[in-house]
């Protein structure tokens, strides 16, 4: 039952024939708390991580564990926290670390491809030859109606790339990557300012046009459809796919036309910075996926930090800018330079509990956004060169979600198990069911409470 300050979730400030909607606000949110969102972000870093001391990054029994390794700790059981990892220690409850996990479907890839099937699972050197659908968008095909937007594509390198050189996690489904947006500027006017100055009703006209068109060209698409043979057919059914996505966006815009955008605290927020200031560029899209869940502008995201192919961008200096490394980024992956690998990971750490303590920090109903967000970080990259196993996992948040934290989970040898797994305990902590996810077997009952 509603408190007697209750105040509804879409309350406007209203004067001078201007609305705006409120942020979220303690008043608006119910006793039980059933009525707050429920979020995941999917954050990928590329060119491995340091893992000394074991094959295939698996500590070596005898050896100590090294205080530079991107595990924080050497057996599994109890979080312990090393110099990589140390920016993650006031989070202790708040995260899990998951040794021996993978996707199948990329151990055939070189390293250099491996991003492509972070967020999928997809087997492309077998069964499937182009990427399948992504764990957000299986989220987002669930519960984005709900907001604004359904979901959120970040990457710093922008677009899509090509197959083997992704520049995107994300993934509608069999060949259909969602372009990556990289600019914060662009990204920010997209969220909180999409009309660009035109008028409300100047907007919906558009759009309406834009619906009338998109209905002409399926009328005449299907006019002459029978007349083809079987692989023209499927081409067609294709490109009606395409223009039939095209017309739930604009229905789903139009509708949204009749909502008010929320009004933004942009203080501290530099959108105007440059590749050249690593840190200020990557906390920056942090900042921007965290407006975007406290505003409930969408639920659901994904931010690439990085690409396995970043020669041609300034992520392949980014280790010089942070650090004053004398070569490139992807090097460190391969030289495993004693004074910057175990740094190197340690400086991605921060970037990363920054975001996490921005979650943490909010509070939302009887916790904080921590509580109800599930953030994936990890590569598909993980130790010394190319290999394509054993990935650097760590998942925080949603403890509110039925997620326990605070140990180091190892799935090695009799105990292995896919990363998808642990896929299908994400989309079941945001309320989307699915029985299994790529090559799952189960969900993974080790971080369900």
């Amino acid at each position: 039952m509603n408190k007697s300050w209750h105040l509804d979730r879409r309350t406007l400030l209203k004067g001078g024939g201007v609305a705006l909607a409120l942020p979220l606000l303690q008043g608006m949110v119910r006793a039980d708390s059933a009525t707050l969102p429920k979020r995941m972000l999917v954050s990928y870093f590329a060119y491995g991580a340091y893992m000394p001391h074991g094959t295939a990054g698996i500590p070596v029994a005898d050896k100590p564990h090294h205080e530079w390794s991107w595990w924080p700790c050497k057996d599994a059981g109890e979080l312990t926290f090393n110099k990589s990892s140390a920016p993650f220690e006031p989070f202790k409850n708040d995260i899990s670390y998951f040794r021996g996990l993978d996707h199948q479907g990329g151990w055939a890839l070189g390293g250099h491809s491996s991003g492509d099937v972070f967020a999928t699972g997809a087997d492309m050197v077998g069964k499937e030859k182009t990427n399948n659908i992504s764990i957000d968008q299986v989220a987002a095909n669930t519960h984005g109606h709900k907001t604004r937007y359904a979901s959120l594509v970040l990457g710093t390198e922008g677009g899509t790339g090509s197959y083997g050189r992704s520049k995107t996690l994300s993934h509608r489904g069999p060949g259909r990557p969602i372009p990556s947006l990289n600019k914060p500027q662009e990204i920010f006017n997209g969220l909180f300012n999409p009309y660009a100055g035109r008028g409300v009703e100047q907007v919906r006209a558009g759009l309406k046009r834009e619906s009338s068109i998109l209905d002409l060209l399926l009328e005449h698409s299907r006019s002459f459809q029978n007349k083809l043979g079987s692989h023209d057919q499927r081409k067609v059914d294709e490109y009606l796919e395409s223009i039939r996505s095209l017309e739930k966006r604009v229905e789903r815009t139009s509708e949204w036309t009749h909502k008010p955008l929320p009004n933004v605290d942009t203080k501290g927020l530099n959108i105007e910075v440059s590749h050249k200031d690593p840190q200020e560029y990557i906390r920056c899209m942090y900042d921007l996926v965290y407006l975007a869940f406290q505003t409930d502008s969408t639920r659901f995201a994904s931010l690439m930090l990085e690409s396995e192919q970043s020669s041609d961008s300034e992520m392949w200096n980014y280790a010089t800018y942070a650090l004053g490394y004398k070569g490139a980024t992807h090097d460190i992956a391969h030289k495993r330079p004693a004074d910057f690998s175990g740094q190197w990971d340690r400086w991605r750490a921060e970037q990363h509990a920054y975001f996490l303590e921005r979650l943490k920090s909010t509070a939302e109903g009887d916790g904080t956004m921590l509580d109800r967000t599930v953030v994936l970080w990890g590569s598909a990259h993980p130790h010394a060169s190319h290999s394509t196993k054993n990935y650097p996992i760590q998942l925080a948040g949603g403890s509110h979600l039925g997620l326990i934290h605070g140990k180091l989970h190892s799935f090695t040898g009799d105990r292995k198990v896919p990363l998808a797994n642990l896929f299908v305990s994400m989309l079941h902590a945001v309320d989307t069911p699915v029985d299994s996810f790529a090559d799952s077997t189960s969900d993974m009952t080790e971080i369900r409470g």
